[in-house]
């Protein structure tokens, strides 16, 4: 059974660091490219940070960059995002997705809200 559990959300104040983790099971995860996705409310689900399956490369919203770092274990069979310096407008659900060729799966999402 594909599983992607997100974990590490939650409230945090502006300037603040969270680091999110996305366990994955039930596939071959070190084949797959890993992705992080975010939706505001009333909004698209949009693109936030990848990384290739080997982990040698990774590109990132033009909004996060230099804030947000996208790593992976694949011993682990984890990627993580280690959002720094957050602002009020990266409040959403972070959702993670593992691709690979025409397959994908997708995390149920973990909140992050960023305030004061």
């Amino acid at each position: 059974q594909v599983q992607l559990v997100e974990s590490g959300g939650g409230l945090v104040q502006p300037g603040g660091s969270l680091r999110l983790s996305c366990a994955a099971s039930g596939f071959t995860f070190s084949v797959y490219a890993m992705s992080w996705y975010r939706q505001a409310p009333g909004k698209e689900r949009v693109l936030v940070a990848r990384i290739t399956s080997a982990g040698d490369s990774t590109n990132y919203a033009n909004s996060v960059k230099g804030r947000f770092t996208i790593s992976r274990d694949n011993a682990k069979n984890t990627v993580y995002l280690q959002m720094n310096t957050l602002k009020p407008e990266d409040t959403a659900v972070y959702y993670c997705r593992a691709g690979f060729m025409y397959t994908e799966y997708w995390g149920q999402g973990t909140q992050v809200t960023v305030s004061s």
